[in-house]
Parts: structure tokens; C-alpha cells; sequence
């Protein structure tokens, strides 16, 4: 959280975030969330690297699912959700 401060306190066009989740209790990723969703809104481009799907599919305009190295889907959160295929293979534990 403190980073994620410090970062806007220099107003970004861009910044990039690597799984400001982990590691937290349920409460303090709602927390996470909000904050990153108050980035979006406010038109900062961000590459976020998140684990759980769920955040990044609210805020996200374009999603990239990398496997081995590669990527292997690329498209929105709405194509990702009608692509069982992708998820099954590569994002379902």
C-alpha cells in the first residue's frame, strides 16, 4: 500500500503493479482492490500482474494469460469469461 502511495504521490501516466495481493488477509485485498480500481478510474494505465483473477477481471481492459513462458490468450475480460478452454488449461487449480 505504502508503494502504491509513494508511486501516485509522482501523478503516473503508467504504473506497474506485481501482485499487491499476496500474501494479505481477505480484508486488506478488498482494500488492494479499491485502491486499484481508484487508479483505473482516474485514467492511469496500469500492467497489473495479479493471481487473483477476480480483481484483475474488474478492472482490467485487456487480459493476457501467459503459460510456460508464452502467452497463450489475449483478449478481454468478457472473451477471457466465454473461453472454458483457457481457463480450465490455464487458470483453474
Amino acid at each position: 500500500m505504502l508503494t502504491m502511495c509513494r508511486t501516485l504521490m509522482g501523478d503516473p501516466d503508467f504504473v506497474m503493479i506485481d501482485e499487491p495481493t499476496e500474501g494479505l488477509s481477505p480484508q486488506m485485498v478488498q482494500k488492494v482492490a479499491e485502491v486499484l480500481k481508484a487508479i483505473a478510474e482516474k485514467g492511469i494505465s496500469t500492467l497489473l500482474v495479479e493471481q487473483k483473477l477476480s480483481i484483475a477481471m474488474d478492472i482490467a481492459h485487456r487480459v493476457y494469460v501467459m503459460g510456460h513462458g508464452q502467452v497463450v490468450f489475449e483478449g478481454t475480460p468478457a472473451e477471457l469469461k466465454g473461453r472454458e478452454d483457457v481457463r480450465k488449461e490455464w487458470l483453474e487449480v
